[in-house]
């Protein structure tokens, strides 16, 4: 009902919707009436509000977490220890002194992918299951390493956060996680992410067709202008000698 009854002699006090600190003050004044010099101290034994946000809250494909009226918390690539804090961080505006465990009960069964494009060969498509903390460099230790197709060029798709239509591509600077033991270049991998590994001779490859043909569509471009314009000159000279002999 939101009040708190002093018994018979003094009343209750209605302290709905105020803080610890308010409905101290609140309690105190009422007293203070019939007993000028209180003091007065007030503590939560139990938050009825507590009791409505516990239970179990999945993390959704784009890392967040769904708490209802008390909003969202995005918990990506987070360990249990960091998530805990965060979500404390984020619900200490609604809750005084709250106590929060967080444990990991289960784990979806989405999976991420890895997919390998050689220069030979058809795209590789290999999927992993999710269970918590998989990272860029788990997912190549799974591959067994690089060596199966010898390259360091790779990135990470993933679904855009909120719904939004698109990807996130994150570049994966392979030496700084490997060499240099970076750990922000080895992002964590979630449910949903694609990891292409490209075969540094396929990128070769591309390059150089590239170079090869993007001057020849430039020929072939300048080609076919000359073309147009000697037809364009031919079909000028054509009227002019009609209108000469009129």
């Amino acid at each position: 009902e939101g009040i708190v009854d002093l018994g018979p002699a003094y009343g209750v006090v209605p302290v709905m919707g105020r803080t610890v600190e308010e409905a101290t003050e609140a309690i105190r004044f009422s007293l203070r009436r019939l007993i000028p010099y209180i003091d007065v101290s007030v503590q939560l034994a139990r938050s009825e509000a507590a009791e409505q946000i516990s239970g179990d809250y999945p993390v959704q494909i784009d890392g967040t977490v769904n708490l209802g009226r008390y909003g969202i918390v995005n918990v990506a690539g987070k360990t249990v220890a960091e998530t805990r804090e965060l979500l404390l961080k984020h619900l200490d505006q609604y809750f005084e002194s709250l106590q929060l465990g967080v444990d990991v009960i289960g784990y979806n069964s989405e999976g991420y992918y890895v997919i390998v494009a050689e220069l030979n060969s058809a795209e590789r498509i290999r999927r992993f299951r999710v269970t918590g903390n998989e990272t860029v460099l788990d997912a190549i230790s799974n591959l067994d390493g690089l060596s199966q197709v010898s390259s360091k060029t790779m990135w990470v798709a993933r679904a855009a956060p909120g719904g939004v239509h698109g990807e996130q591509i994150l570049p994966v600077d392979w030496d700084a996680i490997a060499r240099g033991g970076v750990s922000t270049a080895n992002y964590q991998l979630l449910p949903g992410d694609r990891l292409f590994i490209v075969d540094d001779n396929l990128m070769a490859a591309n390059s150089f067709i590239g170079r090869v043909t993007t001057p020849l569509a430039r020929l072939l471009s300048i080609g076919s202008l000359g073309a147009d314009s000697i037809r364009g000159m031919q079909v000028t000279g054509r009227n002019y000698n009609r209108l000469r002999r009129y």
